[in-house]
């Protein structure tokens, strides 16, 4: 495994990052399976998010029943997606008050002291950046929170609430996979007319590297928003024959290949993994044992129907 320096306080956390959205129907055992697995092949860091239903319920759980686990990992959790009251859908809350009253219920459920790591989870237009930060501040001169961080969003978003920090924004978690690459395909089409060329974000990706900022990919093995996995999807048969040959290579699986792909740029890069299986846990983490070469990258990256200008 590798590990970045995240934030501030530049704690070694692991490239890949388990993510535990989709633990519903899964037992306290079971969750603890997945987790003992990933610290095995060392993947220290976990992802949660109180819109993931149980999920942080049940990790606390797992926390209460072998103590000492919580020490052993490095947790990190999201905010600001909320049920609105009448309506049949969320909406987004980066208020003051939302807060501060979520740190503390992610507390409760996740049955910890401190969040290692803590999200604004999708952009709120009502954001105001003052009040952000003085939750923000609040949190971490309680000691609840010891990094900071955003998720899907632009550089112009990220640059209006760092001017009110006192601390850097230590990640940007954004979606981004080999079949889902439109902030890549925006930057080789530069100064041309080409659909692809058109910039949605900002260059949050040169963002990152400038303020030494970690990524954090989310759908690594999506072929677009929640649309399902490209791996054995018709449509990507070149791709997936190009991650199976490059994956023999290596001694790996494809989607071993598909991870060190997301990996291989050059800011600090973490993968989230959703999967539920501790088989795939395991080999998520050989994503680590090996880097990709630029030939590789661009063959992927070439496979999944794009072009260079």
């Amino acid at each position: 495994m590798r590990y970045i320096e995240y934030g501030a306080h530049e704690a070694q956390v692991s490239e890949v990052v388990l993510g535990l959205m989709r633990i519903w129907d899964k037992t306290p055992d079971q969750v603890y399976e997945l987790i003992d697995t990933a610290l095995a092949h060392g993947i220290n860091a976990l992802d949660t998010a109180p819109v993931y239903g149980p999920s942080e319920g049940k990790i606390g759980e797992v926390f209460a029943a072998h103590p000492g686990l919580r020490d052993r990992v490095w947790l990190q959790t999201k905010l600001g997606i909320r049920p609105h009251p009448r309506l049949d859908c969320n909406y987004f809350d980066f208020s003051y008050e939302h807060i501060i009253e979520s740190v503390d219920a992610s507390l409760a459920a996740l049955k910890t002291d401190r969040i290692d790591s803590l999200l604004l989870h999708r952009p709120d237009v009502l954001m105001d950046p003052r009040e952000v930060a003085r939750a923000f501040n609040e949190l971490y001169d309680q000691g609840k929170v010891v990094e900071f961080g955003v998720s899907n969003q632009n550089v112009a978003q990220e640059s209006l609430l760092q001017n009110f920090l006192d601390f850097p924004l230590a990640a940007n978690q954004v979606q981004l996979s080999c079949a889902f690459t439109p902030a890549f395909d925006h930057a080789f089409n530069v100064n041309t007319r080409d659909e692809a060329g058109i910039s949605r974000d900002g260059g949050i990706f040169e963002y990152a590297l400038l303020h030494d900022q970690a990524i954090q990919a989310w759908s690594v093995m999506q072929k677009g928003y929640f649309t399902g996995p490209f791996l054995g999807a018709e449509e990507y048969a070149d791709m997936n024959a190009v991650l199976a040959r490059i994956g023999e290579e290596h001694g790996v699986t494809d989607m071993a290949v598909a991870i060190a792909w997301v990996l291989r740029h050059p800011a600090k890069m973490q993968a989230i993994i959703g999967t539920t299986n501790p088989t795939r846990v395991a080999q998520s983490a050989a994503a680590c044992d090996f880097e990709l070469t630029r030939e590789e990258w661009y063959e992927i990256y070439l496979a999944g129907g794009r072009r260079l200008p």
